[in-house]
This record gives C-alpha cells, structure tokens and sequence, in this order.
C-alpha cells in the first residue's frame, strides 16, 4: 500500500535561515560608505573653522595686549607728561602731542615726535605672531566727541587697536584678510 502523505516528507521546511541575502548586505554597505564619505568631506571645513577660531583668539590678544600697554602710558596733567599722544587726523600712528612732551623710560621725546610703543607693527615684526599686523590709533575726544560716543573731553581720549590677519582658506582661493578692532577710552591721570 502507500505510504501516508506526511510520511514522505524527510524534514520540515524553515522559511528563513535567520541571515541577511546578498542584497541587503550590499545595500548596508553602500548606506555606510555613503554616509563615511559624507562625513569625510566635512573635516576641511571644520579644521579651517578651528583655525579660524585660533586666529581670531590670537588677533584678540594681540588687541588686548596693545590696549594695556596704552593703558599704562603716563599722561599726566602734573607734571605735563603725553606719552599717550594723538594720531594725526585719526590715520596716522600717534604722536606726542603739540606743545607737551613725553618722557618714558628715562628718554624724553618732543612735540610731534613718533612713539615708540605705538609705531604701525607689520606682518613680520610682532615676535611669535608672523602674519598679524598691527596699529594704535588715537583720537583726542575734545577734537571729535562724535567718534567718542558724545564725550567731548580734553582728558579723554579714544585708542582704537586693529590687528589684521590672513585666515586659512578651504578652497584653493585665498581667502579675504581679516581685521579685528578693539578700542577703549583713556582719561587722563
């Protein structure tokens, strides 16, 4: 006689061996080298964003250094000391004013004589910052109180720092300088 249908069967049949096809594991893959290279093509403009952020902070100290060192210039009313000075029509790097004199250091400098302290620095010449230029500029705020926020003081003075510097670009363009300004109000001692 015959045998029974379910006799004839050797082993039950699974559906699904429980792995992944060819298929899907291409398609993963071609989903993860995706996103890898997508990730890749960030990493020039992140490391010029770092940088760029270095410069700036670095173009902030350069700022801020020169701001004190204006700030501890002796400019007094007794006895008569300009150390301070005033740059000619707000453009030119700062002079000992006209008719006072500047004694700094044990050197005395006359009228309309240049500053040292205060000279244009150029992209070679602050030591340890090669790339940074830098320039002190100083308005009297009696002359032009509009430039002073409306302070239209003799004792008063604005001192105007700008440092410049060339930023990492991430194109093969140069990318345009930049310049950071910081500028305070000195009164007189």
């Amino acid at each position: 006689m015959f045998a029974k249908p379910s006799a004839l069967r050797k082993c039950p049949r699974r559906d699904s061996d429980g792995g992944f096809t060819l298929a899907e594991v291409l398609l993963a893959v071609f989903i993860i080298t995706v996103a890898f290279v997508a990730l890749l093509s960030t990493i020039p403009y992140s490391s010029a964003a770092v940088q760029g952020g270095n410069q700036t902070s670095a173009a902030t100290f350069l700022a801020n250094q020169k701001l004190e060192e204006a700030k501890n210039m002796p400019w007094t009313a007794t006895p008569d000391n300009d150390c301070l000075g005033i740059s000619a029509g707000g453009t030119a790097a700062p002079t000992v004013s006209a008719g006072k004199t500047c004694t700094l250091n044990g050197a005395v400098f006359g009228s309309g004589t240049a500053l040292p302290w205060a000279a244009d620095q150029g992209a070679t010449a602050i030591t340890n910052f090669n790339g940074y230029s830098r320039n002190v500029r100083i308005i009297d705020c009696a002359a032009t109180p509009a430039v002073c926020s409306g302070v239209a003081d003799a004792g008063m003075r604005l001192v105007t720092v700008s440092v410049r510097f060339q930023p990492m670009s991430t194109s093969s363009t140069a990318a345009a300088a930049k310049t950071l300004t910081v500028s305070m109000l000195v009164a007189q001692r």
